[in-house]
């Protein structure tokens, strides 16, 4: 690996360590939305890139049921790349995506990767019930779906508004940012629709 990882060391690892496919694609997707925001930003958008991309890539084999602060996922992939030298501002950002670890996200990129990492998967939740998928998914039906709780009932809705709150962006508009980056790659995350 050169001095800073790229997309394909990325890939690499990601391929290597998840074989299921819709988890493959939620690294895609949360890759897309964390570049789409370092561009709005003015950050480093393959930094931030690479960051939404690797950061589940140690939870197929370590889920982390127990929520252990410090063992299986993230911590286990963490240890991982820091020993192949990936550089500390991705590593704490993907040890800070996961509450349970205590680590805060203290930096802009960690607080955009809580803020997108749980939308992505609802907004594929939404796409995936919708005959035409995320083409003209809009955050009105996204917001809709968030009040019926019993729709993907496993996502926190409350600890998922509060990370949009700490990036400091309207909620329309952050669940709108986030559409779009998927919409984007909708093919490559299954989300085309049946239309």
């Amino acid at each position: 690996m050169s001095d800073r990882p790229t997309r394909d060391d990325a890939l690499v690892l990601v391929h290597e360590y998840t074989e299921n496919e819709n988890l493959r694609r939620h690294m895609y997707a949360v890759e897309a939305a964390m570049r789409a925001y370092a561009r709005r930003l003015g950050e480093d958008e393959e930094l931030w890139g690479v960051t939404g991309l690797i950061h589940d890539f140690d939870y197929e084999r370590w889920p982390n049921d127990a929520h252990s602060p410090d063992q299986e996922h993230p911590s286990t992939g963490v240890a991982m790349l820091r020993e192949r030298g990936w550089p500390e501002e991705i590593l704490h950002a993907v040890m800070a995506h996961a509450d349970y670890t205590g680590v805060e996200p203290g930096s802009r990129m960690a607080v955009a990767l809580r803020a997108v990492d749980e939308l992505t998967g609802f907004v594929t939740a939404c796409s995936l019930v919708r005959p035409t998928g995320i083409s003209d998914l809009k955050p009105k039906s996204v917001k809709k779906k968030l009040k019926d709780r019993r729709f993907a009932a496993a996502i926190d809705r409350d600890e998922m508004a509060a990370c949009w709150d700490a990036l400091g962006v309207d909620h329309t508009e952050h669940i709108q940012t986030v559409i779009d980056a998927m919409r984007g790659i909708a093919d490559e995350l299954g989300l085309g629709g049946s239309d």
